[in-house]
């Protein structure tokens, strides 16, 4: 295995990296309407990104490092069950978009709701359900985030960079970490915004040109396919079972449509999914965008095919610690079979791939911290630009907490770590989704079910342990409860979740428990640009640049 530096890789992944850095810092110029100091400008972008932004926005926000180095290496390390589930949720997750989320779009813009806890606070009255909300969406996301983090170093790993001390393996995030913060400090949502132009121009020019090279040199997709085959049916000595699985069989039916059915349910419960959304300045824009993302679907599967070609290419894993990491996969593949220089474009695009949604995600949880905890318990009379300030300092403090993500827990399987996220986010999906089309959930019975489905979550993940590692946390699929089957944790745990909510609810409405104010009204949830309170952002700010709801 080569240790020393690759300069041309270098060289490339530098200046590349160094002027979407650039371009970061520019965007706080880039359709701003003066001010960055309050969330509607700082944190939404100026909630004014047409469809040809948001595609790209959206783009760059769900189609991440876990696309590039995650999902390849699940396929490379065990094949179709643990990776290429990915493929069919994201086409089955925009359908469910299109239904829901020009709702949530249209109600947040009546009322001014940067997230979606305060959109659970208007619709139940309830601060400690909001507060749940709030709580889990920072959760969830710190994994995404550490995700991303674990992407950029396969890359820096793969170039030379690193050792096999702690310091020196993790000094790659460090500067990832700084970089980031520095310009999502400065520049909020407008930055992963600009960025995402260039992150998506070098990931179609990357996958386009690996799709039709690699299977020619590698011997054509039947020797691709074979390899992947007769890796999989050989037996790991660490379970005594078959390495993975090429075609799921019927022992992995629901494993499969439960990953694919939980992970796209979970999708847009992620803040910075929602966030995203809530830039847009129509509700028709979120739905068109809907109809188109799925073009994106079409390069998540081909990106995941690159898993069964590192196998034909029998690259090389071992990290620079001498253990196997199969996120090394893309990175050793690419670092194999290309020229420096094409591979260094590569490596650049999984870094910017990684900068976006980290941004994005950081930005989001922000959002969080600031609107429905600081405001909500901390500081009731903050300003619009104190909101600002905080989220700006919330947003670095985000970026540490997945520092500690990634040296935590276990790297070697990394989708495990959103997969994680999924399992927490997945448990809010009654109170937002639900409450935009009905009240009929009591906000006790709802904290109830969260409370419950959290907890048992939790600890069904915490008890998946990777055979290789013998670590925690080492999957998300666990027997469903009373049975023999495997089933993605966060889909049972929200049936159980559901399950208790329904009971619960009637047990409350019984018994006349006293429900919270709906500070919502039906019309909320049709209104577009240019309806009664639904007005452009610098038309209706304030002489101290704060942005204001009217209702």
């Amino acid at each position: 295995m080569n240790t020393s530096v690759d300069w041309v890789q270098l060289i490339i992944v530098v200046v590349i990296f160094g002027g979407v850095t650039v371009m970061g810092f520019m965007a706080s110029r880039w359709r701003s309407a003066g001010h960055l100091d309050n969330l509607d400008e700082w944190g939404l972008g100026g909630r004014n990104f047409g469809t040809f932004v948001t595609w790209f926005l959206l783009g760059g926000d769900l189609y991440t490092a876990y696309t590039f180095i995650a999902v390849p290496a699940a396929m490379y390390a065990t094949g179709a069950i643990s990776g290429f589930f990915a493929v069919p949720y994201t086409i089955v997750a925009y359908p469910i978009v299109f239904v829901f989320m020009a709702r949530l779009w249209s109600v947040s813009h009546r009322h001014g709701y940067v997230t979606p806890a305060d959109f659970v606070s208007g619709r139940y009255g309830s601060k400690a359900l909001s507060l749940a909300v709030a709580v889990t969406g920072i959760l969830a996301l710190m994994p995404y985030i550490a995700l991303q983090l674990v992407g950029m170093q396969a890359v820096f790993e793969t170039m030379g960079l690193g050792g096999n001390n702690t310091l020196a393996k993790d000094l790659p995030l460090l500067i990832a970490f700084a970089v980031l913060a520095a310009y999502t400090y400065s520049s909020g949502l407008r930055a992963p915004a600009m960025i995402a132009f260039v992150k998506d121009f070098l990931i179609y020019v990357v996958i386009l040109v690996a799709i039709f090279y690699l299977p020619h040199v590698l011997g054509g997709w039947d020797s691709i396919f074979g390899a992947a085959q007769e890796k999989m049916a050989k037996t790991n000595p660490a379970t005594g079972k078959p390495t993975g699985s090429f075609i799921p069989g019927n022992a992995g039916y629901v494993s499969y449509w439960t990953l694919g059915l939980g992970s796209a349910m979970a999708l847009f419960m992620y803040p910075h999914s929602v966030t995203a959304v809530l830039s847009t300045k129509t509700r028709n824009v979120v739905r068109r965008n809907a109809a188109i993302l799925p073009a994106y679907s079409l390069l998540l599967g081909l990106l995941a095919l690159l898993g069964f070609m590192a196998i034909k290419a029998n690259v090389n894993v071992k990290g620079l610690d001498g253990l196997a990491n199969p996120q090394l996969a893309i990175p050793r593949l690419f670092d194999q079979e290309f020229p420096s220089w094409f591979a260094g474009i590569a490596f650049a695009a999984i870094a910017v791939g990684a900068l976006v949604p980290a941004a994005i995600m950081s930005i989001a949880a922000a959002n969080l911290f600031t609107r429905n905890i600081y405001r909500a318990f901390i500081k009731p009379s903050a300003t619009p630009a104190e909101e600002a300030k905080v989220s700006k300092l919330a947003s670095l403090l985000v970026k540490v907490g997945a520092l500690v993500f990634v040296l935590a827990m276990d790297k070697t399987i990394a989708l495990n770590l959103q997969l994680l996220g999924g399992i927490w986010i997945l448990q809010t999906f009654p109170a937002i989704v639900v409450g935009l089309y009905t009240r009929w959930f009591h906000r006790y019975a709802l904290l109830t079910g969260w409370a419950v489905a959290m907890v048992f979550g939790t600890i069904s993940a915490y008890n998946v342990v990777n055979p290789a590692t013998k670590k925690h946390f080492g999957g998300s699929l666990a027997n469903i409860p009373f049975t023999n089957t495997p089933a993605y944790i966060a889909l049972t745990a929200f049936v159980l979740n559901v399950l208790i909510v329904i009971v619960l609810t009637f047990l409350f409405r019984a018994l006349k428990v006293p429900d919270g104010q709906d500070t919502t009204h039906p019309t909320d949830y049709l209104a577009d640009r240019g309806d009664p309170g639904v007005q452009d952002l610098p038309e209706i700010l304030d002489d101290g640049g704060a942005a204001t709801a009217k209702s």
